[in-house]
């Protein structure tokens, strides 16, 4: 059975927090693209994706 897509919480090398989306694949397909001086702000960066995008345009550029 293949695994949900998750965000994972982490800490990189200089101790920021960073999260990124997996989907069941294993593949990440998103990320947060800076670090945060804290968890909570990271996981606030994933609420806000959550919350911002389920109706997002696709937006085709030249």
């Amino acid at each position: 059975m293949p695994k949900k897509p998750r965000f994972e919480l982490y800490q990189d090398t200089a101790s920021e927090w960073r999260w990124r989306l997996v989907v069941s694949n294993g593949n990440i397909i998103a990320d947060s693209g800076e670090g945060y001086a804290s968890k909570q702000g990271a996981e606030r960066g994933i609420q806000s994706v959550k919350i911002s995008a389920p109706n997002a345009d696709v937006v085709v550029s030249d």
